[in-house]
């Protein structure tokens, strides 16, 4: 790795003018706010990626650079249907170019396929690749197929009929009133 290449602290223009890919295996667990939202990241699970920079004629005098960013990895969330641990497979391809100022890349978003980023003097590629991997976790996590079967029905208790809090049936179809089981409850402490 040569001199420019910290992930944390990377110097993009120095990145871009060399053209040599980063390419990494970090153990996920290094990620802290994507071990967050894990269920329990073992040490080994390690996130594969790839950053490739290269500079591009652009609109002005001087080149574009631009970020190709590359990465997978198999996170363990909790299944929404069964509860239990669902391997999640999660992948980033995405393509950045980088401009000078916020305002720059406000005024250019609509118009660009590309994400926009704004240059900084050290740039944290491994926040960026975090932050991709968040965005790319399912809003529920599921199994196609749960290895248990799912509990999907009401209790026996519920289909006998609701108690009060004093433990006297409610018919079906009736509400409590919420003051006669308070006077109960008062009753019974007295």
């Amino acid at each position: 790795m040569s001199k420019f290449h910290h992930a944390t602290r990377l110097n993009m223009h120095a990145f871009a003018q060399e053209g040599v890919a980063l390419i990494e295996t970090i153990p996920l667990q290094n990620m802290e706010r994507l071990a967050q939202e894990a269920n329990a990241l073992a040490p080994d699970l390690m996130l594969n990626w790839e950053a490739r920079a290269e500079l591009r004629p652009g609109s002005g005098p001087e080149e574009d650079i631009w970020l190709h960013l590359v990465a997978s990895a198999s996170v363990p969330l909790t299944c929404q249907r069964c509860m239990g641990t669902v391997a999640t497979p999660l992948a980033v391809n995405q393509w950045y170019r980088f401009v000078a100022t916020e305002a720059i890349a406000m005024a250019e978003d609509d118009e660009s396929e590309e994400d926009l980023l704004v240059m900084e003097p050290h740039f944290d590629l491994l926040a960026l690749l975090e932050d991709e991997l968040l965005m790319a976790l399912p809003l529920v996590p599921m199994h196609g197929e749960c290895p248990v079967a799912p509990v999907m029905q009401v209790g026996e208790d519920a289909l006998a009929g609701e108690k009060n809090e004093i433990g006297e049936e409610i018919p079906s179809g009736e509400k409590p009133n919420p003051f006669a089981v308070l006077a109960q409850l008062k009753k019974k402490s007295q």
